[in-house]
């Protein structure tokens, strides 16, 4: 019987694995389908990591071999090569691997950590055949960086994600011609160090309201289509552009690996496209825990260990409320006042975005198990300077903070006090961009 299996060796299983065992459950297992543990950040050469956790900067390989040491001098163990076919409702998950074929273990606790995948081409239907040479910026960035295959020498990157953007650096650097970065909205969805870093160091010109109208080639990318559209996305005439090239790369965002999560019967959140969560990061299904990329897209790898570590904590902490439930069962003991008082503070308070914002993290608060100070993450709709971040207890404000800028390419968070919701007891907690 395994305590906890945390499904995905990417960034956030290695670091909730780490939080489980320091929490003092060593009875964990990780299972990832790749044959290495490590996840996106092992394509992910370039620096810039650990600023936050550990006070440098490291390689995305450097930063994931920080945790998998960690993991080997634990012992923790760990399962390459192997697929979850299912996770259900009753945490009996089905996986598969060439050593044991198909096979089931049903774990007292489940952490979700598959991470996400990338946006497909097919997804925003752009006109034009299948030639070779279109690509998504993380598949070449796994081209070139894992397999030393150059996708292309001359190359239109659509979308301004931070992948995108990146890429726009590693190919001019490995010698290709950039000609230009396209964006359909008025802003970049990637983070603002990224566009000075890698496209305004190198040259390599952003353009907003801009979109691929059409690909040109048959065998081979020949060259793209640019058209300007206005603000209901419609083309505007006569701003068509041809540009020539042999290759084209997608970084039109990234999409939580949810379909295990769905199986389980989990709720997903539409705005995030990840699990709905409590503080506690507990899924709708008691005993399952969801945290980084699959939970929602992350700007930094640094928050995904930190909310790894929140699951890991959290999942301790639930293998040892039921099994001290199960002890009071057996013996026919009453809760104690303090356990009543729990049971009465079990009511949760939702979480809801209001004007400006898109979406927040987590969605209800349980105050009964909540820290002192909680946090709520955000992301905001459009790019804006000089405007405040609002927190409403029902219609009540109760904090207010002034920020430069405030940008969607970027997830901001803030803190609530426990006590403060403890003395107001809302229903809802709002957040809100205010002038």
């Amino acid at each position: 019987m395994v305590d906890v299996l945390i499904i995905g060796g990417g960034p956030a299983g290695l670091a909730a694995a780490v939080k489980v065992h320091q929490e003092g459950v060593t009875n964990v297992l990780l299972v990832e389908r790749d044959v290495r543990l490590g996840g996106i950040l092992n394509q992910c050469i370039h620096n810039g990591f650990g600023l936050h956790r550990f006070g440098e900067e490291l390689t995305g390989p450097e930063y994931a071999a920080r945790f998998v040491s960690q993991v080997e001098d634990l012992g923790i163990p760990y399962l390459f090569n192997t697929i979850v076919l299912e996770v259900n409702p009753d945490k009996t998950v089905v996986l598969m691997n060439k050593e044991k074929g198909i096979f089931t273990l049903q774990p007292k606790a489940i952490i979700l950590a598959m991470g996400c995948r990338e946006r497909p081409r097919g997804a925003i239907n752009t006109p034009g055949g299948r030639p070779a040479g279109v690509y998504s910026a993380g598949t070449a960035q796994r081209l070139l960086n894992i397999e030393g295959y150059m996708p292309g020498k001359s190359v239109v990157i659509l979308g301004s994600g931070d992948i995108g953007l990146i890429m726009a650096r590693r190919l001019t650097l490995e010698g290709a011609k950039v000609h230009c970065v396209a964006e359909i909205m008025p802003f970049s969805a990637g983070l603002k160090r990224n566009i000075v870093q890698c496209l305004d160091d190198y040259g390599i010109p952003l353009h907003f309201r801009t979109t691929i109208s059409r690909i040109v080639g048959e065998d081979r990318v020949e060259g793209v289509y640019l058209q300007e559209v206005d603000e209901n996305f419609a083309f505007v005439p006569g701003t068509e552009r041809f540009i020539s090239c042999d290759t084209v790369l997608y970084s039109v965002g990234l999409l939580p690996e949810n379909e295990l999560s769905q199986k389980a019967g989990i709720e997903i959140d539409p705005r995030t496209r990840g699990a709905l969560v409590s503080d506690q990061l507990e899924t709708s299904v008691p005993g399952i825990f969801s945290c980084g990329n699959v939970l929602h897209v992350h700007d930094l790898v640094d928050n995904v260990s930190e909310e790894a570590d929140i699951a890991g904590k959290n999942a301790v902490a639930y293998l040892r409320a039921h099994s001290a439930t199960a002890e009071r069962s057996e013996t026919a003991e009453h809760p104690s006042a303090a356990e009543r008082s729990a049971t009465e503070e079990a009511t949760p308070i939702a979480v809801t975005n209001g004007s400006g914002v898109t979406y927040t993290l987590p969605q209800s608060i349980h105050l009964a198990h909540s820290e002192e100070k909680i946090r709520i993450s955000y992301r905001v709709k459009e790019l804006s300077e000089n405007k405040s971040i609002a927190v409403y207890a029902d219609e009540e404000r109760i904090m207010k903070q002034k920020k430069r800028v405030l940008a969607p390419g970027e997830m901001e968070s803030i803190k609530v006090s426990r006590d403060e919701l403890r003395r107001l007891w809302p229903k809802t907690i709002a957040v809100r961009v205010e002038d």
